[in-house]
């Protein structure tokens, strides 16, 4: 087996036991589970991990990292202005959700934060990074909003940035719970009032 094949497959394994442990939860996601879904020998999995625990750590950062990569990318985005970039964003995520037949929203990080952040300090430690990562790349959006005199001179971007990235993860939550876009709705109202100059 050559270097990209191992590769593959321990992408795989991430890509399909980060699915299994996005449904199910960390306690509930067994690794016999994690590799049936990937389609792999149970050896596979600890040939790539040495545990459940550093498991979830690389499916984290496998997951977020394009995403963040993405977010980076559309909130630098030199063809909109940093208000419709931030308020683009989040109403494309609003009307994906509003559009599925089936509503449902299952967040691995969310999961794993309410599950694992107390009980594994590692994993703790991941999860806050990532969402800081987030607020960081949303902050440079808004000094740049802030600069163009679209948001208040006033205004402290890095404790706005917080606010937003953390409202965005609780209407999330309630989207699972009420199974509606409500919150989402609610979101964007109040995102829009917010990103006044």
């Amino acid at each position: 087996m050559n270097a990209n094949q191992r590769l593959d497959k321990r992408d795989l394994i991430l890509a399909k036991g980060a699915e299994v442990m996005t449904r199910r939860g960390y306690h509930g996601a067994g690794v016999q589970e994690i590799v049936q879904a990937a389609g792999v020998p149970k050896g596979s999995f600890y040939h790539y991990f040495a545990s459940k625990e550093e498991f979830a750590l690389q499916a984290l950062q496998q997951v977020y990292g394009p995403r963040l990569q993405r977010y980076g990318q559309a909130l630098a985005n030199p063809a909109l202005s940093p208000r419709a970039r931030i308020l683009g964003y989040y109403a494309e995520l609003v009307e994906h959700f509003a559009q599925q037949e089936k509503l449902e929203y299952h967040c691995f990080i969310g999961s794993l934060s309410f599950e694992m952040a107390e009980l594994s300090p590692t994993l703790g430690s991941e999860i806050d990074a990532i969402l800081q990562r987030s607020a960081d790349i949303l902050q440079a959006c808004l000094q740049q909003a802030q600069d163009a005199g679209e948001l208040a001179a006033n205004e402290d971007c890095r404790s706005l940035a917080s606010f937003i990235t953390s409202a965005w993860q609780g209407a999330l939550t309630r989207l699972k719970v009420a199974n509606n876009t409500c919150a989402l709705e609610d979101f964007m109202q109040r995102l829009q009032r917010l990103l006044q100059a």
